[in-house]
């Protein structure tokens, strides 16, 4: 039996200054593209699609160490709040298997 394990995270965000879907999906293609470049993660919009000021991403990853998974999604989480400051995190929930 393999070792791996699978981190998977969906993250609500709130975009108070969005005023279009076609601003607001520039701004989440933007993010998911850097996210899957620096840290090497499966994401993608998941939910939310015809509402403005909202949005529900997903993020993957696979490892072998559970603490590993838990500090990438920490990190992709820290540096969404840290580069998209108009992108604030309304809700996260974060599952290991």
């Amino acid at each position: 039996m393999s070792d791996a394990k699978i981190g998977f995270c969906e993250i609500q965000l709130y975009l108070p200054g969005v005023m279009s879907l076609k601003q607001k999906r520039g701004i989440i293609k933007s993010m998911l593209t850097k996210m899957r470049n620096k840290f090497n993660v499966a994401s993608a919009e998941v939910g939310n699609h015809e509402t403005w000021q909202s949005a529900t991403i997903a993020i993957t990853t696979v490892s072998n160490s559970t603490q590993r998974l838990n500090q990438t999604i920490n990190n992709v989480m820290k540096w969404i709040e840290a580069n998209y400051p108009d992108a604030m995190i309304t809700q996260h929930q974060t599952e290991i298997l």
